[in-house]
């Protein structure tokens, strides 16, 4: 397995950029369970209500995605995230003293601006790392994710229960500070010297707007997995606060991460990947076992099951998507990859929180594992249906050969 990510690593910038990546994602990836904790602890409101803000900062970031990404096309990484620094920063120090309301409108603004962590490493990664090694690059970078996810939840969730929720909070605004500080000193590169045009480009239309069929099934697939995971997180934590074991919480999502980990490192070490959206049904169906797995022990080992799919289908979805995109519009179109992302958050947080409230946490890994995998199985029949077209048109317009005689 080492000799497959060798060769990755021993290319230059590539492990700096995987470091780099690392800590700069630290506050996205601990605040979202940061978030829930201050709603339902702190200001005493319920899991339905703590979605409505993590969706709030969902939109935002849905909305806000696809410009960043076109500006960092335009004007450089630097000058692209330093208004992103500015306002996270002060969002993140300001909404510990906020109320409900407030709250929401202050997550709102914080997605606009959010930090374009996750799209700049990856559109960095496709500039670095040649074709052949992408699928093992992104599998790696997905693992890299994963360790944060492993060790950011788990201080937040200390500070949040053994602290204050408001002291958390400021800690995410004080990281969010240092990491776009550390990302805009390193300034990976996210094109080409000479632009590269990517194996399988993305037809555009006379505007300008890409209208690929893979793509919009790559983007589906990224929808349908988030809503997965986020779905998951929201219940993990609804079915450890329900059972007394709200301190759980960071370890459990580390055991989650843990298992994803897993998942990445044997999946990037493969000679063949498997398409997107196969992996989002996988990775819906793993999550079931978690719907009937009392705590903690049980959960526990469902959770590891339930996130041995997560890398894997996140790395498919990003190596898929960087080779049918033109790099002088990559950062773009993962602007609007990760707009897919949010809109998956934004209705998946509030959806699964809604039936938890009205049902049990059960009832919340359910729902994310029925709406996820459905999303996932209704494109690829749709892309199956449209497959199926396209030969059958082929057949008819093949020449019909002629009858001889003998």
């Amino acid at each position: 397995m080492l000799s497959t990510y060798r060769p990755v690593l021993r290319l230059p910038g590539v492990a700096r950029l995987y470091l780099v990546g690392f800590v700069a994602r630290m506050p996205a990836s601990m605040v979202g369970v940061v978030l829930t904790l201050h709603v339902v602890a702190t200001l005493d409101r319920g899991y339905a209500q703590a979605g409505v803000v993590a969706a709030a900062a969902t939109t935002g970031a849905a909305i806000g995605a696809p410009w960043r990404g076109r500006l960092v096309d335009r004007v450089g990484l630097r000058r692209a995230i330093l208004p992103s620094v500015v306002v996270e920063s002060a969002v993140w120090l300001t909404a510990p003293h906020l109320g409900y309301e407030a709250l929401i409108v202050a997550s709102l603004v914080a997605g606009l601006f959010l930090v374009p962590v996750f799209s700049v490493t990856r559109q960095s990664l496709s500039v670095l790392v040649p074709f052949e090694l992408q699928r093992s690059a992104f599998a790696l970078d997905s693992v890299c994710v994963e360790l944060t996810f492993m060790l950011a939840p788990v201080l937040g969730v200390v500070l949040a229960t053994q602290v204050s929720t408001t002291a958390a909070l400021t800690v995410v605004g004080c990281i969010t500070v240092a990491a776009g500080v550390l990302l805009m000193w390193a300034n990976p590169p996210t094109r080409s010297a000479v632009p590269t045009q990517a194996d399988a480009p993305a037809a555009e239309s006379a505007s300008g707007r890409i209208v690929s069929l893979p793509l919009l099934v790559v983007l589906l697939a990224n929808l349908a997995a988030t809503f997965v995971l986020v779905g998951t997180d929201v219940a993990l934590v609804a079915a450890l606060n329900e059972a007394g074991r709200p301190g759980d919480v960071g370890w459990m999502v580390a055991l989650w991460a843990g298992g994803s980990v897993i998942g990445g490192l044997v999946y990037g070490a493969r000679k063949r990947g498997l398409p997107p959206l196969v992996l989002v049904a996988i990775l819906a169906l793993a999550t079931v076992p978690a719907a009937f797995a009392p705590p903690p022990v049980w959960l526990a080992l469902a959770v590891v099951l339930a996130g041995l799919p997560c890398a894997p289908a996140l790395s498919a979805i990003n190596s898929t998507l960087v080779s049918l995109v033109d790099e002088r519009r990559r950062g773009e179109v993962m602007g609007w990859s990760g707009t897919m992302s949010t809109v998956g958050t934004a209705l998946g947080a509030p959806a699964c929180g809604f039936v938890i409230d009205r049902s049990s946490p059960g009832a919340g890994f359910l729902a994310a594992s029925v709406v996820g995998g459905g999303v996932a199985l209704v494109g690829l029949a749709a892309l199956r249906l449209t497959r199926g077209r396209r030969a059958a048109r082929a057949a008819e317009r093949a020449p019909v050969p002629e009858l001889v005689d003998a």
